[in-house]
């Protein structure tokens, strides 16, 4: 894939090494040129720019991008502008690190896809979240080993996991499932959240908008994730 770190402090310059050491295309970004030293040798391309300046990203190649990671973090404010120029100039899919709950709540409000907070996640567990580009959150056991959440399949609404066999088809264990529920607050307001089932047997329906929390190798989940984005392609197309 080809993705853009913007901002190279210690964790976007950690981030920008691991994807590419993953097989990713990475263009750097950072307004002081020591960050870019720093890193032009270790990336596919390396770019000083002021990135809350809008003409800047006339050198950008944004709308080749599968994803953009505003990694900023040491001004708030400049994280804001760089993700909102992002977001007016093209449609890639966003990733942005929050220094707040302020910030968390304006990057919400943005529509931003996936809010990350780098205290609490790993580069590399970011990482492991790009690359396999179809699951949600991924808890990595070793070097071969993931447990993933990934959206069940059309096919597999109203089907039994009994009738799916994942661990015959697609060498996957699946251990719960995680469904949406609608709940009601004390003022009655209605609310829909996201919660296990907890244990499965073969009897368990899968429901559309389930999320399938499975384990397997990486290779096994990175091939189901391949096989649902190429059917969702397919069907966005007819």
């Amino acid at each position: 894939m080809k993705i853009i770190v913007i901002g190279l402090g210690n964790f976007g310059h950690a981030l920008a090494i691991s994807l590419t050491e993953t097989g990713n295309e990475v263009i750097a970004i950072d307004k002081q040129m020591e960050k870019i030293n720093l890193l032009k040798d270790q990336v596919s391309h390396a770019i000083c720019m002021d990135s809350t300046n809008e003409l800047a990203y006339n050198a950008v190649p944004l709308k080749d991008a599968d994803k953009v990671v505003v990694a900023i973090g040491e001004n708030e404010g400049a994280a804001i502008i760089t993700t909102a120029i992002v977001k007016k100039l093209s449609d890639v899919k966003i990733i942005s690190r929050a220094l707040s709950p302020i910030h968390d709540t304006v990057l919400e409000a943005m529509g931003v896809h996936s809010i990350i907070h780098p205290e609490q996640d790993s580069a590399n567990r970011l990482t492991k979240q790009i690359n396999f580009k179809s699951t949600l959150e991924n808890y990595q056991l070793d070097n071969n080993f993931t447990i993933s959440e990934v959206k069940a399949k059309k096919a597999f609404f109203g089907k039994t996991l009994k009738e799916l066999d994942t661990t015959n088809k697609f060498q996957l264990t699946l251990i719960t499932i995680i469904r949406e529920r609608e709940k009601h607050s004390l003022l009655g307001k209605k609310q829909i959240i996201k919660e296990s089932i907890g244990r499965v047997t073969s009897e368990t329906l899968v429901l559309e908008n389930d999320v399938l929390v499975v384990y397997g190798n990486n290779k096994d989940i990175e091939n189901y994730c391949i096989g649902q984005e190429e059917y969702d392609l397919r069907n966005k197309n007819i």
